[in-house]
């Protein structure tokens, strides 16, 4: 099991570290308008969706050779408008370049959203989750 650490460096800004010592900034600057110097931990949560589901799709279109040249999710969330901000709907849009055939795309797309993909389980019982996707020749 992989650990993650997120340390405090001064106003709101935290410094965190993957499990294989990789580091991005959350939070604000510690200026006073706010300024956003890192990333939203909320914005985390749907890139990791977005990043989950891709790394699944990637695989699964190279194992049925399909020829993709680029791959990019778009991932979209709604949230409550008051804390604690619980994201209601989460929606991943798939652009896939290449000459992919539709019904592997969906497929791929079923796959990694309904069994492989560690992150859209986890939602998935608390968060409705869709998709689609376009195929960009």
């Amino acid at each position: 099991m992989g650990a993650v650490t997120v340390r405090w460096v001064e106003g709101t800004m935290q410094l965190a570290s993957d499990s294989n010592g990789t580091s991005i900034v959350i939070g604000w600057s510690p200026d006073p308008e706010h300024r956003w110097a890192g990333m939203k931990a909320s914005d985390l949560l749907l890139i990791s969706a977005a990043a989950c589901a891709a790394h699944d799709v990637i695989e699964i279109l190279r194992k049925q050779r399909e020829p993709f040249t680029k791959l990019k999710v778009v991932c979209s969330g709604e949230q409550q408008p008051d804390p604690p901000y619980t994201f209601t709907h989460i929606h991943l849009h798939y652009l896939v370049y290449g000459a992919v055939k539709p019904v592997n795309l969906e497929k791929a797309i079923d796959l990694s959203e309904n069994k492989y993909c560690s992150v859209i389980s986890t939602l998935r019982p608390g968060v409705p989750i869709t998709s689609d996707y376009e195929i960009i020749a």
